[in-house]
This record gives structure tokens, C-alpha cells and sequence, in this order.
């Protein structure tokens, strides 16, 4: 069922609920009893708050959003920082930094 949104000439605004062949122009307002009319609002097609909505969004994010990197690799202290060696022929071709 579809959910419309209400709103008080107080300004309290809440939403209900309804059929949409049955849904009322107005209700009466939870918090001071006066007429609440219908009022416009975003649609809501999906239940992108679930969880499984939050984890397809996370993972979609991480193709185009890297995680943030606090140190370079190998600076953690734990030594062999240095270059790395190594024993193939082609890669002497290769410019040096």
C-alpha cells in the first residue's frame, strides 16, 4: 500500500498509510485533533533502506570510490622499505624512477 504524507495547519507533519481507492483528502493531525490535508510528495519506489540496498550501494561505490590510504606500503616500520630486486632481463630495459 502507498504512503501519503499529511500535514496540520500547526505544521506537524506525519504520514499514513492507505489503499490508494480509499486514501482521504484529509485526516484529523495526531498531535492538536485539527484537519491534516494531503499534501505532495517524493514517491517512494524502492526500500533502498534495507540492508541489502545499503550493501549494493557500498559495493557499487567501491569500483569508483577506493578506500582512503593513511601510509604508503611498506612504510609501517616493519623495515624492507627499500627497493625490490629483481632477477629478470627485461625489466634492465625498463627507465629507471
Amino acid at each position: 500500500m502507498p504512503l501519503y504524507a499529511f500535514r496540520c495547519p500547526e505544521g506537524t507533519e506525519f504520514d499514513r498509510t492507505y489503499p490508494m481507492s480509499e486514501v482521504p483528502a484529509a485526516v484529523d493531525c495526531p498531535e492538536c485533533g485539527g484537519a491534516a490535508r494531503r499534501r505532495m510528495s517524493a514517491p517512494r519506489l524502492s526500500v533502498a533502506g534495507s540492508t541489502a540496498y545499503r550493501l549494493m550501494d557500498a559495493t557499487a561505490a567501491t569500483a569508483h570510490e577506493p578506500p582512503v590510504v593513511t601510509s604508503l606500503p611498506g612504510s609501517g616500520g616493519g623495515g624492507g622499505g627499500g627497493a625490490r630486486i629483481t632477477r629478470n632481463p627485461l625489466h634492465q630495459k625498463l627507465p629507471r624512477p
